[in-house]
């Protein structure tokens, strides 16, 4: 594997990467430059603190002297995670993403550019694509047609990337993913919001009539899919990940509170988001049949495994409410 330049780090998809990465391939080593914003914790990598193969680069992705620095120590690829990945702080603030999704990743890969990195994966969302109706899935040839600032955004950064291997010939690898869960997700998601709300016995928020459909993959079975990628991946290809999990927000709620055996009545129904997409539902069939990869956890038991990390580890989410 060699060495790795992993930005977002400290953020929940690319804190689990990290930690899958060094338990299974122990001489692997990764550079992880996280500015730490409010959803980059440090409290997710502390199991590693002192490993002689992983360090931390403190920085933004969109300082070209940093990242030109930290890209000529001799790195083997970058995987990109680093983004604003909220949609709700997207329609209230749409800047910030243009700025990191858009502005950050142009900044990381045309240093990829001039050092002549060997491989960039960049890590995307089945959000680019849009909006399903009752039937279909996204494909890797779906056309992008995002509907929030946030997917936007996302869009593209894909189609900087694209168009640094098409002009420049960067090897890079797009991967557009569906809804991730597991553990040491920030908060504000839905499956750690509800269980976390649940426990304390407090209202969960479920948008509209909560039949918003999405694809659920766990957090573990997408970063060995990356790590496939990157060993095995076609540079300028698009790669879909998906978990073969579609249940609608009302849905996942019921389960998380029968896991925990709390009443319905917590959960509580609000405006819906502006511009909410119905449906997601992602077709994995090319990393099925070009890679032989599939989703190792089925969602019943992915789902408990989630819900019991956050039973287990009261302090880590406390102290991102303030409650520590």
């Amino acid at each position: 594997m060699g060495r790795l330049l992993v930005t977002g780090g400290m953020g929940f998809i690319g804190s689990n990467f990290i930690l899958q990465l060094l338990q299974e391939e122990p001489d692997a080593e990764v550079i992880n430059l996280d500015a730490l914003t409010y959803a980059g914790n440090p409290d997710n990598l502390q199991a590693i603190q002192g490993h002689p193969g992983y360090r931390h680069v403190r920085g933004s992705i969109c300082d070209r002297a940093l990242v030109d620095q930290t890209m000529s120590q001799g790195i083997d690829a970058v995987v990109h995670f680093a983004a604003e990945s909220h949609v709700d702080r997207s329609i209230a603030d749409p800047r910030p993403f243009i700025d990191t999704n858009v502005v950050g990743t142009q900044t990381l890969l045309e240093s990829a550019r001039q050092h002549g990195i060997p491989r960039f994966m960049h890590i995307s969302t089945d959000e680019v694509y849009g909006t399903l109706g009752p039937t279909g899935y996204f494909t890797e040839t779906t056309p992008l047609m995002p509907n929030s600032p946030y997917s936007a955004s996302k869009a593209g950064s894909d189609l900087i990337a694209r168009a640094y291997s098409e002009t420049y010939g960067l090897p890079v690898i797009i991967t557009r993913c569906s809804n991730n869960y597991g553990p040491r997700q920030y908060p504000e998601k839905l499956i750690p919001l509800a269980i976390i709300r649940a426990l304390q016995d407090q209202p969960i928020p479920v948008y509209g009539d909560g039949l918003n459909v999405r694809d659920w993959l766990h957090v573990e079975d997408h970063c060995r899919a990356i790590r496939l990628l990157l060993e095995r991946g076609v540079p300028g290809e698009v790669y879909n990940i998906g978990g073969h999990n579609e249940h609608a927000n009302v849905e996942i709620v019921r389960l998380i509170l029968q896991e925990l055996g709390k009443p319905e009545s917590l959960m509580q129904f609000v405006a819906d988001r502006a511009g909410h997409d119905r449906r997601y539902a992602i077709d994995p069939g090319k990393m099925s049949r070009e890679l032989g990869w599939t989703p190792r956890h089925t969602f019943a038991e992915g789902l408990r495994l989630t819900v019991e990390w956050y039973v287990r580890q009261p302090q880590w989410w406390r102290k991102l409410l303030g409650d520590a």
